[in-house]
């Protein structure tokens, strides 16, 4: 079956099956952070994760910081990286991800670099570096570990990178292009509830899914601005229901799918109040509160939402 066959039956299958759908709402929680050089300020927030003690983490690849909150008040609790010359410095820190045992590690888009921090925020080591070879990057984004696998978004070679847990490179998959399993610029890899690979196909205006070695497993979305449609997704993330959440960067809104690619609900709109964005980029889901984190990049903040379903 042609490519754009398959591209076709996939968001014609959405569109059908959304009106059945359980509509979704979402209300605004609170807002923290604003421009500045201070603690808990920002410049360009990037994308987030949680530490094994539940801390929120946000990257500011215009400060080159990672800074850690508490999730539910927004209040600055520590920081570290920053610009400098030393091993735990950074350069431009995008994408980040805490594995289980809670180490963590900083994507550095513009070194390259992949730099690995202990769970009290120690330097630990790097590996990776800028190129097109194997594991090496370009332009590394948002990255999540499925065991001991960090599956990493690299947008300037159009795939994903998957290393283990020691920075030992172990495969990509993608590659240039607009077909199924072809990448342009993918912005995000994050791990779903089924143990796939979400990801976020920037400059091909949808999400793929891929299995866990790489194969490619389904996807949805083209471009436009409807529900189901995209403009640069950048963002994504997963709740503990398996929903995908997707930040547009073109449509300043975040759509929520399930897992097969359904449209549930939306939120957001273009400008600088409460619940409106500007440049979006990462997402993250506390799986326990549901309290959705959106990184407001444009006017240098983190808002946070709930999800409620419209029929409560």
């Amino acid at each position: 079956m042609a490519a754009s066959l398959i591209a076709s039956l996939i968001v014609n299958l959405a569109a059908a099956t959304a009106a059945r759908a359980e509509a979704l709402k979402f209300e605004h929680v609170t807002s923290f952070g604003a421009q500045g050089t201070g603690e808990g300020q920002f410049e360009y927030v990037e994308d987030f994760a949680f530490t094994k003690a539940g801390q929120l983490l946000v990257t500011d690849a215009g400060h080159a910081w990672v800074q850690a909150f508490d999730p539910r008040t927004g209040a600055f609790l520590a920081r570290f990286g920053g610009k400098g010359e030393g091993d735990a410095n950074l350069e431009k820190p995008e994408g980040i991800a805490v594995h289980p045992d809670g180490s963590i590690f900083v994507a550095d888009y513009t070194t390259g670099f992949i730099v690995k921090y202990d769970a009290d925020f120690k330097y630990v080591l790097t590996f990776s570096e800028y190129g097109a070879g194997k594991g090496q990057n370009m332009k590394s984004e948002f990255m999540e570990f499925l065991g001991d696998r960090l599956y990493m978004a690299d947008a300037g070679n159009h795939r994903v990178d998957v290393f283990d847990l020691s920075g030992r490179f172990l495969f990509h998959f993608g590659g240039s292009g607009s077909e199924p399993g072809q990448l342009n610029s993918p912005e995000a890899a994050k791990v779903g509830k089924d143990g796939n690979i979400y990801v976020a196909d920037l400059r091909n205006d949808r999400v793929q899914v891929f299995d866990p070695e790489g194969h490619f497993v389904r996807m949805w979305g083209r471009t436009g601005s409807g529900d189901g449609e995209f403009k640069s997704p950048s963002g994504l993330a997963i709740d503990r229901d398996g929903n995908v959440y997707v930040a547009e960067i073109g449509n300043d809104r975040v759509q929520v799918f399930d897992r097969q690619g359904i449209f549930l609900g939306k939120f957001g709109s273009k400008g600088s109040g409460q619940g409106e964005f500007g440049n979006l980029h990462g997402l993250a889901v506390d799986k326990q509160s549901g309290l959705i984190y959106v990184a407001d990049t444009a006017n240098h903040r983190v808002q946070v939402f709930r999800a409620q379903s419209a029929t409560q």
